[in-house]
């Protein structure tokens, strides 16, 4: 199947107790950690390739960049929305932006490698 710019994605989320910076261990205070968002961003684009992937194969993670702007308290909902915006061969680049109602709390880019399953885990093993 072909990959094309455009695919999208968006999840909802809470903050809790272990989303923050403080359970987490990346900071002291109870606010959405920076590798919570970079999880969520990373989440959000595989659930927009999921549904357009052949089987065997999958996508992983090569770069991310991230712009933390703003701290989000416990309890406040966060908006992860992911865009599919570039497509080289096998590299997939996604744009993603983080709410919190109409405040931009995250933005950055998250890019993925298209692979094969099997190939990928076996030269893993091999090294």
């Amino acid at each position: 199947m072909t990959l094309a710019p455009g695919l999208r994605a968006s999840m909802l989320i809470m903050v809790e107790r272990e989303d923050t910076a403080q359970k987490l261990g990346s900071g002291d205070v109870p606010v959405l950690a920076t590798p919570r968002l970079v999880l969520l961003a990373e989440m959000c684009t595989m659930q927009a390739l999921r549904p357009h992937l052949e089987p065997g194969q999958t996508t992983v993670g090569t770069r991310v960049e991230v712009e933390h702007l703003a701290a989000s308290l416990l309890g406040a909902h966060v908006e992860i929305s992911t865009e599919l915006v570039q497509v080289e061969g096998r590299r997939l680049v996604f744009a993603f932006v983080a709410r919190e109602r109409d405040l931009v709390v995250g933005r950055g880019t998250v890019e993925r490698a298209l692979v094969d399953r099997e190939k990928f885990l076996s030269r893993a093993a091999s090294r």
